[in-house]
């Protein structure tokens, strides 16, 4: 199950709008969601988006759904590039993370729409361990 907080904010630092190529007044949004299973959080993932590069469909799905971001954009064809991979927490993850993603999803131009931070938590480990 995924849960998301629609009131959570968290502003796009000056390094994710360079990412996303956006400009200091241009609009970035933020999701941020938690995938369960029961109760036990797997994965925390924050994404930062440029509104003004989906079409108005995908901004209200994503305003007003539980569906996932992926799922969302996914007509507009876009590729994703990993800018990191790492075992353990990155700086935007919390605490008891396992392995860290971070990747920027780009239009077939080119241009960046999202910047995703993935955090895998230890909750992943342990259903294999007996």
């Amino acid at each position: 199950m995924a849960d998301s907080d629609r009131s959570e904010q968290e502003a796009a630092s000056p390094a994710t709008r360079a990412i996303l190529g956006a400009a200091l007044d241009e609009p970035i949004a933020f999701r941020h969601v938690r995938l369960r299973c029961g109760g036990t959080v797997l994965s925390d993932a924050k994404n930062w988006y440029v509104p003004a590069r989906l079409t108005p469909a995908m901004n209200t799905a994503l305003e007003t759904t539980r569906t996932p971001f992926g799922t969302v954009v996914q007509p507009l064809g876009f590729h994703r590039e990993r800018l990191e991979s790492r075992r353990g927490r990155a700086a935007e993850c919390p605490a008891r993370t396992v392995l860290s993603h971070k990747a920027v999803l780009r239009l077939p131009d080119g241009r960046a729409f999202s910047l995703v931070a993935e955090c895998y938590t230890e909750a992943n480990l342990k259903r294999f361990i007996r």
